[in-house]
């Protein structure tokens, strides 16, 4: 397994030590940019971290929020994409289509790059009804890491948000985690 963090603008400083790869919120809905999002990515980059990046889902203007994310995330070979499926502040969540339809419309935009589904335990079982990941599922269960609690494949594992949130990837190597995304 190998270890990595994901981090938004709250997390102003964190630790490359031990740590493979770092996933970094990019935007959210269709006018939201992380203002930390350069700093972030240069620290991981520079720590040799595979990076990748996030898009918290609204609910409707799947296209839109998808063409948004793209053209507001730097793009390098081997990135990772993914939706960021959950409860929004105001309570509501994008529907299982909408969801579907932003995977799909950013492997469509970026073709080249892996795209994965985030979201809890309770949205796998309770909300999603189409079970498409896109390109593999990171699904938050906070229970002992890598033994979500989930009959479905996954490639990360989020365990724990406690002091920021950390992960594991279910790859051998750094070099196998960069294989499967630049494939």
């Amino acid at each position: 397994m190998l270890h990595g963090v994901d981090v938004s603008s709250h997390q102003t400083d964190f630790d490359t030590d031990g740590v493979d790869f770092v996933l970094i919120k990019s935007t959210e809905g269709r006018s939201y940019v992380n203002p930390k999002l350069k700093g972030q990515v240069d620290r991981a980059r520079d720590a040799g971290c595979l990076v990748g990046f996030y898009h918290f889902l609204w609910p409707g203007h799947a296209k839109e929020q998808a063409a948004y994310f793209v053209d507001s995330t730097p793009e390098k070979a081997g990135d990772l994409l993914a939706a960021d499926w959950e409860q929004t502040a105001e309570g509501t969540r994008a529907s299982n289509a909408d969801k579907d339809r932003f995977i799909r419309e950013v492997k469509r935009l970026r073709p080249h790059h892996r795209v994965l589904l985030y979201c809890n335990r309770t949205f796998w079982l309770d909300h999603d009804t189409s079970s498409y990941a896109g390109d593999g599922l990171w699904i938050a269960d906070y229970v002992p890491e890598g033994r979500p609690r989930v009959e479905a494949s996954w490639r990360i594992h989020q365990y724990t948000d406690r002091p920021l949130d950390k992960n594991v990837a279910d790859f051998s190597s750094r070099q196998a985690m960069r294989a499967w995304a630049e494939a």
